[in-house]
C-alpha cells in the first residue's frame, strides 16, 4: 500500500513538463524587488477555484500565503519560496532568456517559485490525508532590504505556524545532493554608504586644497584592521567597500569622495562591535585630515539560524525519503550570503537548506 509521501512524489513527478514551463515563463519575466506585480498576479492566478484559501498583497505588497488544511490533527507549518529577480543582464543563448532588459532570474527564484506552485497544488489533491496544516509563503523581496519576510512577518502571515522551511538551489554545490547544516548558517549583514568632504582644489598647488581621495584611501585600509585586530580569529566577519567614486580630471584634487559597502557577521554579538569600530576609525581618520564625512550605516538582515531540531527532521526525512534524484543528504557549513529567510527563524523553530544544482565537471 502507497504512503500518502509516495503519492506526492509521483504527482509531482508527473508534472515536471508544468513545472518546467512555469518556471522558464518567470525567467522570460523577471521582476526586481518590490516590484514584482505581474509575477504575483500569475502565482495568485494559478490558485484560483483550488481547495485552499488564499491571501494577496501581504503585508501591503506583493506576498501570497496560501493555507492547505489537513483533514487530520497535527502541527501547522509554513514552507516559502521567493519569486524577485536581481539587477542583471543575461547574456545567454538559452530560448527562455530574460526579456527584460537588465533584469535577470539569476538565483533560482525562478525555480522555487515554479516547484512551490506544483507542490502546493499537488498538497491541495491529497490534503485530506495530511495532518495538521501547510501554509505555503510565496515571498517577494529577498534580495533587498528590508526584504519581504519581515513586512509579511508583521502582516501576520506567521500567525498559528509551528515551524517554517525554506530551501534554495545553489550553483555551487552539487546536483543530486542535499546540504543541511544546524546552527548559523547565513551571515547576517549591515550596509554603509559614505560621504567624505574635503577641499577641492589643483593639482598644482595641493597645500591650498584638502585631499578627500587620500582620507578616503586612508579609510579604506584602516577600516580593515577591524577584522583583522578587533575580531577574534576564531570569529567570522567581513568589511566589503565595493564602490569608491572619486573619479575627475588627472589634475584636479577632489572635494567630495562617496564610498558604498557592507559588513558580514556569523554571530551577532559581532554586529556593535563592527558598528562601533567602524564609525570610530571614520570619524578618526576624518579629524586627522580634516575633512568633514555623512554617514548612513543601516543594519539589516539577521544571522539565520537554523534549529537543531528541524535541521535533523529536515535531514532524516530527505533520507528516509529515498528519493531517487538525491544521492546523499551532506553537511554543508555555514554560508557566507545573507538571507532573508533569517526573519523567520527569529520567530520559529526553522531550516533553510540547499538543492545541489551544479553538474560536477562543469565550471561553478
Amino acid at each position: 500500500m502507497k504512503s500518502v509521501l509516495q503519492d506526492i512524489f509521483q504527482l509531482v513527478s508527473e508534472r515536471k513538463e508544468e513545472m518546467i514551463a512555469l518556471r522558464r515563463d518567470f525567467h522570460q519575466h523577471p521582476e526586481l524587488s518590490f516590484h514584482e506585480t505581474e509575477t504575483a498576479k500569475k502565482i495568485a492566478a494559478f490558485y484560483e477555484g483550488k481547495d485552499c484559501t488564499v491571501k494577496t498583497k501581504v503585508g501591503g505588497g506583493n506576498g501570497i500565503v496560501v493555507d492547505i488544511k489537513g483533514g487530520k490533527p497535527g502541527k501547522h507549518i509554513a514552507i516559502r519560496a521567493d519569486f524577485d529577480a536581481l539587477p542583471i543582464q543575461e547574456e545567454t543563448a538559452v530560448p527562455f532568456a530574460s526579456q527584460v532588459p537588465g533584469v535577470m532570474h539569476a538565483c533560482g527564484h525562478d525555480g522555487h517559485t515554479a516547484y512551490m506552485m506544483i507542490l502546493a497544488d499537488t498538497l491541495i489533491q491529497v490534503k485530506d490525508q495530511l495532518p495538521g496544516m501547510i501554509r505555503v509563503i510565496h515571498q517577494p523581496a529577498e534580495e533587498v532590504a528590508p526584504g519581504g519576510s519581515k513586512g509579511m512577518i508583521e502582516a501576520g502571515c506567521l500567525d498559528g505556524i509551528d515551524n517554517v522551511f525554506g530551501i534554495h538551489v545553489m550553483s555551487t554545490m552539487d546536483v543530486g545532493k542535499v546540504f543541511v547544516h544546524p546552527g548559523a548558517v547565513h551571515t547576517g549583514r549591515a550596509t554603509f554608504k559614505v560621504k567624505m568632504t574635503g577641499k577641492g582644489g589643483h593639482g598644482s598647488a595641493p597645500q591650498d586644497a584638502n585631499d578627500a581621495i587620500v582620507a578616503a584611501a586612508q579609510f579604506v585600509s584602516s577600516v580593515q584592521t577591524i577584522i583583522s585586530r578587533r575580531i577574534s580569529p576564531f570569529d567570522s566577519a567581513t568589511v566589503t567597500i565595493g564602490s569608491f567614486d572619486g573619479k575627475g580630471s588627472a589634475n584636479v584634487i577632489k572635494e567630495t569622495v562617496a564610498l558604498a559597502g557592507d559588513v558580514r557577521i556569523m554571530d551577532e554579538s559581532l554586529r556593535p562591535i563592527v558598528e562601533k569600530e567602524f564609525r570610530r576609525i571614520l570619524a578618526g581618520t576624518c579629524e586627522a585630515f580634516g575633512i568633514s564625512y555623512e554617514l548612513d550605516y543601516q543594519n539589516d538582515y539577521p544571522v539565520c539560524m537554523n534549529n537543531p531540531q528541524m535541521s535533523k527532521l529536515v535531514s532524516d526525512a530527505v533520507e528516509k525519503a529515498v528519493i531517487p534524484e538525491v544521492a546523499a543528504v551532506e553537511e554543508c557549513g555555514p554560508q557566507t550570503a545573507s538571507e532573508d529567510f533569517s526573519y523567520y527563524t527569529l520567530e520559529r523553530p526553522s531550516c533553510f537548506f540547499f538543492v545541489g544544482a551544479h553538474t560536477p565537471g562543469t565550471p561553478v
